[in-house]
């Protein structure tokens, strides 16, 4: 009988090493596939920052990779005094700003009915909301539905357009589900309607996701350009990416005149993209970390049935 425990915890301490290592294995292997994974997803914004502050003869030739070759700030200064480009930076900030407003207006009202399970037909309406996740009309038929509603070159058809995505509707609409019951009931004992229980209970129990889905919209109209390219035919209407894309198509149309960048060059079309390229992210790169510490729980407590 001895002889048998102590084989049973010689057996249960090897089990157990053999998980420790594995463990640790596991964890080596992760961190070097986020090290791995983080450079690849970061070095483009480095790469576009340090050949934004480099002399652009070094970055035509191919010179600059990994650090600053011959710092400048030639290329921002050139880029801020470049025409129409504060008219396309407020144009995108308007659109951002309204759009997410629309956005989240939209998906919030619409998250909170279907979250109602005595909501006549709930599970009809949550089908076909789920059902333009994986099917729509296409490019030509939606820009012909703008067209025929008399929406083609105007604001309001960047920001009412796509006024809901069904992803960021599903995220809000987990997140009602759990809030719990009780406290609905209670308010409607105390008088309380459903425009009241929404604005007073809801959205202030709901910042995780609220925080989470605006982050979503406002990436997304930052750095959308597509649209807004097929529907504004009106410079002063286009926001700061679509003046970004016309730039790349000139400098990649106009390939020949790198040859021309010379030693005393202090900027040149490639940096100067380069420069609007880090102006562009800047304001994304500051609203993050306000918005950081609620965006792990509204990704994370969605999904979770309680």
């Amino acid at each position: 009988m001895h002889f048998g425990k102590e084989d049973g915890m010689k057996k249960k301490k090897h089990q157990g090493q053999v998980i420790g290592t594995g463990e640790k294995v596991f964890n080596v292997f992760m961190v070097i596939m986020g090290i791995i994974i983080s450079m690849v997803v970061l070095y483009p914004i480095y790469y576009a920052l340090i050949a934004s502050l480099s002399k652009p003869l070094y970055v035509e030739n191919g010179s600059v990779m990994f650090s600053i070759k011959n710092f400048t700030l030639d290329s921002y200064r050139q880029a801020i005094a470049k025409p129409g480009i504060w008219t396309a930076y407020g144009n995108t900030l308007f659109y951002t700003i309204a759009g997410v407003a629309v956005n989240m207006a939209f998906t919030t009202s619409m998250a909170y009915a279907l979250s109602k399970k005595r909501l006549a037909f709930r599970k009809f309406f949550t089908l076909v909301a789920i059902f333009t996740m994986c099917f729509n009309a296409g490019i030509i038929p939606t820009y012909l539905n703008f067209r025929d509603f008399g929406l083609l070159n105007t604001r309001t058809a960047i920001i009412l357009g796509f006024a809901i995505n069904t992803y960021n509707m599903v995220i809000m609409k987990s997140f009602f589900e759990q809030v719990p019951y009780e406290l609905e009931e209670a308010a409607f004992i105390d008088g309380a309607n459903h425009f009241t229980i929404f604005y007073k209970i809801f959205l202030p129990l709901s910042k995780p996701a609220l925080a989470t889905v605006g982050l979503f919209y406002a990436v997304n109209r930052w750095n959308s350009y597509f649209w807004a390219m097929q529907l504004l035919n009106d410079d002063s209407k286009a926001p700061l990416q679509v003046m970004l894309k016309k730039m790349i198509v000139d400098r990649v149309a106009n390939a020949a005149d790198a040859a021309l960048v010379t030693a005393e060059s202090l900027s040149s079309p490639t940096t100067i993209i380069y420069a609007v390229i880090i102006i562009a992210i800047i304001p994304m790169l500051v609203v993050f970390p306000f918005v950081q510490k609620y965006f792990k729980t509204g990704l994370t407590v969605g999904g979770v049935k309680g």
